[in-house]
């Protein structure tokens, strides 16, 4: 390999034929060593070989003079800096990592963006720190704390608002099919755009079929899945579907699209807890009470910050 080649996590995944996650995992348990470019992050050609010989239980190669005399910085490879993994798709969750490197010293975030469902699995699996969650459940009318409590079964943990937003229905500019409510998607030839099964935008819109009785199956475009809010709101504009289920803050952004609020959903941050965890866990709940994250979160159109940093249950 080149000593000068480097990859980012998604093509060490591919790589090595694992999930992505499972490359945050090697990061942040310190056998796969990681520098960060920009937002992205850089695994070095030589680091992943010398992992893939460790793994095969070869010992690692004398490092030639040229190597040993390199005097490039550690770029963040220094001992004592833990990678802290992310994981949640909102545009808030990137401005909170921001802050967090300036903040958290010896701690060095990560951002993977997942969905609601799989991001509590991976907490509970142990392959990330910080996760945020927006998943109603139908039958008690409640987000998040449910959902909670069934997946992280003997963990530690607090769940504290990050924000409240709208969610609803992308539609046609003009909403020229007149759709406001849930019960309209039972309509005969609607067709439908989906999110990926774990998304929080997936659980609502299954949630209120199920409560409403109608089949997914009856829904021309279920099975017609995109992995974001935008991608969602922008097939919508384009034609190519009639109704899609997301936040508001992506149909201000995509053009011809129209927004139908049905439902004011709260999105929780979960951060287990430990000893070696309570010092970023603090800095967060510094940074989310500051002027200075609030201010650049109040830029942002259909962000409720009224109860941002609030605790809602700690275990």
């Amino acid at each position: 390999m080149a000593s000068d080649q480097s990859y980012t996590t998604e093509e060490i995944a591919q790589l090595l034929k694992i999930s992505k996650l499972t490359v945050y995992d090697l990061i942040k348990k310190g056998k796969l060593p990681a520098y960060r470019v920009g937002k992205q992050m850089r695994i070095d050609a030589a680091d992943l070989d010398a992992y893939k010989r460790q793994a095969k239980g070869i010992s690692p190669a004398a490092p030639s003079p040229q190597e040993s005399a390199d005097s490039r910085p550690d770029l963040g490879r220094a001992s004592g800096v833990r990678p802290l993994v992310i994981t949640g798709q909102d545009m808030s969750l990137d401005i909170l990592s921001k802050h967090l490197e300036s903040k958290a010293n010896g701690f060095r975030p990560l951002r993977s963006f997942a969905g609601s469902l799989d991001s509590l699995i991976s907490m509970y699996r142990g392959e990330s720190d910080l996760v945020s969650t927006h998943l109603l459940d139908g039958d008690t009318g409640e987000y998040n704390l449910p959902y909670i409590r069934k997946i992280l079964v003997g963990s530690s943990y607090v769940v504290v608002n990050l924000l409240v937003r709208q969610a609803g229905f992308y539609v046609r500019e003009g909403n020229p099919l007149g759709l406001k409510g849930w019960k309209d998607l039972g309509r005969p030839g609607l067709r439908l755009v989906n999110r990926e099964v774990g998304s929080g935008a997936r659980v609502l819109l299954d949630e209120q079929l199920r409560m409403h009785r109608i089949a997914p199956s009856s829904l021309q475009g279920y099975e017609a899945v995109e992995s974001n809010h935008l991608a969602v709101a922008g097939k919508v504009g384009r034609g190519e579907a009639d109704v899609g289920v997301g936040i508001e803050k992506a149909a201000a952004i995509v053009g011809g699209v129209g927004f139908v609020p049905l439902i004011r959903e709260r999105y929780d941050l979960v951060m287990r807890k430990s000893p070696d965890n309570a010092r970023w866990i603090e800095a967060v709940m510094d940074i989310l009470k500051s002027e200075a994250y609030l201010n650049e979160l109040r830029a942002i159109q259909g962000y409720d910050l009224s109860q941002t940093g609030r605790i809602l249950l700690e275990t």
